[in-house]
C-alpha cells in the first residue's frame, strides 16, 4: 500500500511508486492483439518537500511488465535516491546508465524529475521551455479494430475532429470506407506493422481516395528495404512508430518515413524525446508524439511538448474508463492546460 509523502526538507531524494490496472471503456484491439485493461506504473519523487510524478504503461510485446519496473527500482532504490538532484537532464543520464535494460522505468523517473523540476521553479514545463501552447496541435481519438458496426458506434459515441483508425486486418479498407460515410473528420490510419509491402502498395492509394491524411507504421519494424520502396511510391505521408523507438532510430528512419511518432515510454522519457524532435527537424522530418494509453499523468507530459509537434495522439484518458490524475483536458480535441507547475497535474489516488 502506498504511503503519502510527508514533507521532507532534508534535501535527500525519496522515491515511491504505485501500480494500477486501468480498464478501457471498450476492449482495445490493434493488429497485435486485444486488451481490456492497461497496466501502468507511476513513480513519485520527493525532494525538499515537493513531489513529482511520472508514468510508464506496460505493453506486453515490449516485455517490460509493471512487476519488472517495480523489481528493478527496488533493487537500485538507494542509488536512485542518492543522486544530488539539480536538473532533470543530468538525472536522466544517471538513470539511463543505472537501468540500461529498462527504458520504461527510466521514463517514469525522468518524467517525475521534470515534474519535480517545474514545481521547484513554479512553472509548467512549456513555460520553462518558452513554448507557445496556442501552437499545440489538436489530438486525435483512436478507434480500435472491431466489427464495422461497433467501430461506427464508437465514432458516433465520440464526435471528434480527427480520428486515428487502427488497421492491419483483411477488411481494413472496408472499415475505413464505412467510417468515412459517417464523418467528414480528418482520418489517420495506423497499421501497427500489420501489412506486407504488396498490401501497403495496394491499400494506401485506396486510403488516399477516402481522404486519409497519413499512415502510421505500415510494414514490419525491420523491413527497411520495403519501407524504402514504399517511401518512394506512397501517395500519403508515412510515420514510423515501432521502427522509431530510441534516439538512434531517428537517423535510420530518414528517407524511409516522412515522419516519426515518438513514444515517451519507449524512448525513455521527456529528455530523449526533446532531442529526437530536434534531430527529426534537422532532417526535415515531421514529428508526432503518440500515447501508449497513459493516464493523465503521462498525457500531461505529452501536452508540455505539444507545441513542438506537427501531430499529436494523446487520447489515453479518453479511452480509459478510470483515470488517476487531474489536470490536462480537451475541448473537441484542443488541449486544455490546467493551472499549476511541472506537468500541471494533481493525483488524488496517491493520497489514498
Amino acid at each position: 500500500m502506498f504511503r503519502p509523502a510527508a514533507a521532507d526538507q532534508s534535501g535527500i531524494m525519496k522515491v515511491r511508486y504505485k501500480t494500477f490496472n486501468l480498464p478501457f471503456r471498450h476492449p482495445f484491439r490493434i493488429s497485435k492483439g486485444t486488451k481490456t485493461h492497461q497496466p501502468t506504473f507511476v513513480a513519485e519523487l520527493e525532494f525538499m518537500g515537493v513531489c513529482g510524478y511520472g508514468e510508464a504503461p506496460a505493453i506486453s510485446y515490449y516485455n517490460i511488465p509493471v512487476e519488472q519496473m517495480a523489481a528493478d527500482l527496488e533493487a537500485k532504490k538507494i542509488f536512485v535516491e542518492k543522486f544530488a538532484f539539480s536538473d532533470p537532464e543530468r538525472y536522466w543520464h544517471y538513470l539511463h546508465h543505472l537501468f540500461p535494460a529498462n527504458p520504461f522505468l527510466v521514463c517514469a523517473l525522468d518524467m517525475a524529475g521534470w515534474d519535480l523540476y517545474g514545481k521547484l521553479k513554479r512553472k509548467q514545463l512549456h513555460e520553462l521551455w518558452q513554448l507557445n501552447t496556442s501552437k499545440s496541435p489538436v489530438t486525435d481519438y483512436t478507434i480500435g479494430i472491431d466489427s464495422i458496426g461497433n467501430m461506427v458506434n464508437k465514432l458516433k459515441e465520440k464526435p471528434w475532429p480527427i480520428y486515428k483508425i487502427k488497421v492491419g486486418v483483411e477488411n481494413d479498407i472496408d472499415m475505413v470506407a464505412e467510417l468515412r460515410k459517417h464523418t467528414n473528420a480528418v482520418l489517420r490510419v495506423d497499421a501497427n506493422a500489420g501489412w506486407t509491402l504488396e498490401q501497403a502498395l495496394e491499400k494506401i492509394p485506396l486510403l488516399k481516395a477516402l481522404g486519409v491524411e497519413l499512415v502510421e507504421q505500415p510494414l514490419a519494424k525491420d523491413d527497411w528495404e520495403g519501407m524504402k520502396l514504399l517511401y518512394e511510391k506512397s501517395p500519403l505521408p508515412l510515420f514510423a512508430d515501432e521502427a522509431c523507438v530510441f534516439e538512434t532510430d531517428v537517423e535510420k528512419c530518414h528517407q524511409h518515413f516522412h515522419g516519426i511518432n515518438i513514444k515517451l515510454t519507449k524512448c525513455s522519457g521527456i529528455t530523449p524525446a526533446r532531442r529526437m524532435i530536434a534531430r527529426a527537424r534537422e532532417l526535415g522530418m515531421q514529428v508526432m508524439i503518440g500515447c501508449m494509453n497513459e493516464s493523465s499523468v503521462g498525457t500531461a507530459a505529452i501536452a508540455q511538448l505539444a507545441p513542438l509537434l506537427d501531430h499529436v495522439d494523446m487520447d489515453g484518458p479518453l479511452l480509459l474508463a478510470e483515470d488517476i490524475a487531474e489536470g490536462v483536458g480537451f475541448d473537441n480535441g484542443k488541449i486544455i492546460y490546467a493551472s499549476g507547475a511541472g506537468l500541471g497535474i494533481r493525483i488524488p489516488a496517491f493520497g489514498k
